[in-house]
């Protein structure tokens, strides 16, 4: 994956989408030697493939009740 400096990737940013949508190019942004981005092709789902597994699988009935038991462990963050 190329690194690219921050003022870089703002010059020619254009050139930079045209490599990640046409070329499906990954890169690394940084600035003052510190990685702050990544710029790659968007993952695009439609949920196709989720459909197709659970036609496939049959559903466990106490899944439900995993999922419930997993959400009341949750704990909210704060954030400031």
């Amino acid at each position: 994956m190329p690194e690219i400096s921050a003022t870089e990737a703002s010059r020619s940013f254009a050139d930079l989408l045209d490599a990640v949508e046409h070329r499906g190019e990954t890169f690394v942004i940084v600035r003052r030697g510190k990685v702050i981005a990544q710029l790659e092709p968007a993952h695009v789902a439609s949920g196709a493939r989720v459909k197709d597994v659970l036609r496939r699988h049959r559903i466990d009935p106490a899944w439900s009740e995993d999922v419930d038991a997993l959400r009341s462990q949750l704990v909210t963050e704060e954030r400031f």
